[in-house]
């Protein structure tokens, strides 16, 4: 099996790099390490849905992956998804892509400049169904341990943003917009590249806070961090025999 973990940053999944067996490092970007059954590809292509569209569509050119994993921390809009949460994002879009019109904002399908339902959209939103995942991965060293990992996961509507909200008119009207559930800065990129290029693939999230008037203080990243990578790290085990860290 060939999976690849895209994460927008090191320091989001740290702890999981340092339970693999570094292999390759073929540039800045990605590396490459190995454990019996599986070779993992990890793509750090920074933040933001720019460098992760270009990165991932010119690894995705390269490489065939049978599974591909975005990994990182997400704010959510629902009061009932807490920090530390770990969500399956099966829903998302550039939530600003489109035009203002005075205080209303018309989306790029609104104004008739994209079909809502040209590949791989639905009806305006990147969909990802992860029935798919179990049929094209088993057999291929993802098992019945991993799928039950993942079917686990709530599934959320996300919207990808180039600026994260923090300011509570901007969050009201897209909470009344769109009625997203969490928000990412690469998610949508992901899917997208993803999707076309017919890859395998789930985008993990763990919250690390409610999206509200911005204040650092009431984020919990290191709880999120931990989360998330003890869902990695056991994510990974199904694949292969136990890993034990380095030193």
């Amino acid at each position: 099996m060939h999976c690849l973990i895209v994460a927008a940053t090191t320091f989001e999944i740290r702890p999981l790099i340092k339970t693999l067996p570094l292999i390759k490092q073929f540039n800045d970007p990605l590396l490459r390490y190995q454990i019996p059954n599986t070779t993992i590809d990890i793509l750090i292509p920074g933040i933001g849905m720019m460098l992760t569209a270009y990165h991932l569509g010119r690894q995705l050119s390269l490489q065939h992956y049978d599974l591909a994993i975005n990994a990182g921390i997400a704010g959510t809009f629902k009061k009932n998804i807490p920090p530390g949460t770990l969500v399956n994002v099966t829903k998302d879009c550039v939530s600003e892509l489109g035009a203002q019109d005075n205080h209303d904002f018309i989306t790029i399908f609104d104004l008739g400049l994209m079909d809502p339902d040209t590949f791989p959209y639905q009806k305006g939103y990147l969909v990802n169904n992860p029935e798919n995942l179990s049929g094209k991965n088993r057999g291929m060293g993802l098992g019945n341990s991993g799928i039950k990992m993942i079917e686990k996961l709530p599934r959320v509507k996300g919207i990808t943003v180039n600026t994260i909200h923090g300011n509570i008119h901007s969050i009201e009207h897209i909470v009344e917009q769109f009625d997203p559930d969490i928000e990412t800065m690469e998610g949508a990129a992901f899917l997208y590249g993803c999707l076309i290029n017919r890859t395998p693939c789930i985008q993990v999230r763990s919250i690390s806070n409610i999206v509200e008037k911005r204040d650092k203080s009431r984020w919990e990243i290191d709880l999120a961090l931990k989360n998330l990578n003890r869902f990695l790290i056991k994510f990974v085990k199904t694949m292969a025999p136990p890993l034990t860290p380095r030193q």
